[in-house]
Parts: structure tokens; sequence; C-alpha cells
């Protein structure tokens, strides 16, 4: 038994493919299923069943995978505690972003995170919450950014920011002169939300019940899978939509005056960098965390005057 057999039984897991998983460990799926094929000979246990598709572990395949994971977790924290004693950071950091917050967050920091940590290799995916969870738990992704509380015991959160959300309005609608707006004053159907699956969509619906309002009154249903496509939508047709604060960063003057403030306490979403409980890459992790804070504007970095909004 050695650490690249572990790494291709793990690659199986994450890809139920064979083929799929050999092309992930860059071997040929000849070499991949020899080696998975002598580590079940020598356990004696059969770890995956392949009379199905997707290919899918066995009952003593899911425990032995599990601990796989641990193990291949346990030998990459050598290396991070050698990195340590010499104060360095470097090596490879791979984190998960929600959709809604990447395209606005990641411009602000990625210039200065990879100017000041040359050695690190950042591999940045998109995903919704859901997802995100997942592979944290299996771990596909040493840290998530994402809308929290999450309240799951597994994973360990540590706030980043405050994130107030902000009306967004046709010219035509009614009362678009109002400087601010009370949740459950909401017209639902004149109101455009993102597709399910985004954590945002329903953090919204959550304003003053708006869930109770959507599932009675809806006219239009309509799934957006972007705010710029919510944007657009309210520009050229009719309606509103709601979006987060770091969006407005990148509007201009003209798209500015469509803003719209809620009545205080300010809804707000709470961002956090999110890992498992148990998570290594300490030194990483937190670099990564202290460049974010450092383009982050302070009033953000505060909770009050707000109301946040649970998923």
């Amino acid at each position: 038994m050695n650490l690249q057999q572990l790494h291709y039984i793990i690659a199986v897991d994450t890809q139920r493919h064979f083929l799929k998983a050999a092309e992930s460990c860059f071997v040929t799926q000849a070499t991949l299923s020899m080696m998975v094929h002598k580590l079940e000979e020598e356990l004696g246990a059969r770890l995956f069943d392949r009379s199905k598709q997707p290919v899918k572990p066995t009952e003593i395949g899911i425990k032995i995978i599990a601990q796989a994971r641990r193990i291949v977790a346990e030998a990459a924290r050598l290396k991070e505690l050698v990195n340590d004693e010499k104060g360095e950071v470097r090596g490879e950091l791979r984190i998960g972003i929600i959709p809604t917050l990447a395209p606005y967050l990641l411009p602000l920091f990625l210039n200065e995170f990879l100017g000041a940590y040359p050695k690190v290799k950042l591999i940045i995916s998109e995903h919704t919450t859901n997802t995100l969870i997942a592979r944290l738990k299996s771990g596909n992704l040493d840290a998530g950014i994402l809308a929290t509380p999450l309240h799951d015991s597994t994973l360990k959160e540590q706030v980043l920011f405050y994130e107030k959300y902000f009306l967004y309005v046709n010219s035509q609608e009614k009362g678009f002169n109002k400087q601010y707006v009370v949740p459950s004053t909401i017209d639902i159907n004149r109101l455009w939300l993102l597709e399910e699956g985004h954590c945002m969509r329903s953090q919204i619906l959550n304003f003053c019940e708006l869930k109770k309002q959507h599932e009675a009154q809806e006219r239009l249903h309509y799934e957006a899978g972007s705010i710029e496509s919510l944007k657009n939508l309210v520009e050229k047709n009719f309606g509103i939509t709601i979006i987060p604060e770091l969006v407005i960063f990148d509007l201009n003057a003209s798209q500015k005056k469509r803003l719209r403030r809620f009545k205080s306490p300010t809804p707000v979403r709470e961002i956090s960098m999110v890992t498992h409980r148990d998570y290594m890459k300490k030194k990483l992790i937190e670099a990564l965390k202290a460049t974010i804070l450092n383009v982050i504007p302070e009033p953000m970095k505060s909770a009050k005057r707000v109301q946040i909004i649970e998923l």
C-alpha cells in the first residue's frame, strides 16, 4: 500500500469513472485500474462496484476512502510543517466561491495575493453553496468563500465582511423616487430573482416573508443565472432586483441612480472563509484571509445596524 494508490481511489470516488479518474491523475486507465486492483487484493476487500455506472464505492469502500482522504491530508501536512518552520507561504490552495460573489470579489484581491505570494498556486472554482459544502467535506477544496451562517458543526466559519443588499430599480417603477424601501412593500411580480440553488435567492425570499408571496402570487417565472442578467432585465424591461454591495463598485453614474436603500436595519449577507473543522494549509488560508480583508472597506467589516439574513 502506498500514497499513490490512496490518491487513485480518492480520484475514482470523486469522478465516479475510472477513465476520468485516470485523466485527473495523469496516468493511463490501465495503470490506475491495476493499482486500485492491487490495493483491493492487499486489503482483501472490493472498494468499488464496477457493474454500476457511474461507479460507486462499496459499503466498506466508503469507509476506506474516507480514511484514505484523512491519510493523504495528513501526509500533505508534513510539507506544511516544513514550510512553516522556514517561514514560507507556498504550495497549492484550492478555493471555491459562490457565483454571486466571484465576479466582484476576485478582481479586488487576486493581483495583490499572487504578487505577495509568488510560490503559491491558487486554484479557484465557482460553485453554489451546496456544492461548495460537499466539496469541502470531501477534501476537494481547502477553503470556500460563501454566505454564512451554515449551522454545520463539521465546518469552521471565519467571518470576512458583511455585504449590504440594495434595490436596483427600473426608472418607470412606482415609487422610483423613494430613497428608502421597506422589504414588505416589494411586489413579488415586479421582482427578478436568481435561479434555484443560489443562496442569495433564498435570502431574498426570506425578506419579510417574501417566500409566501412568491408561492401565492408569482405570475411570471424567470430564473436568471447571474446578477448581471438581473441588472439587464431591470434596465431594459421593468421591475426591480436586489443586488449585494460589492456589485455597486462596478456601476457607472447612470446605473447608480437606480439604487435604493432598505430602511434600517439594513439586510445584509455575512460572507465568511469556510473550511473543514480539521482543515490543513492554515498558513496559506490565513494569508488569503488577510489579503481579502486588506481590500475590503472598513465599514463592511462591521455588523452594526444591520440585519443578517440567514440562508
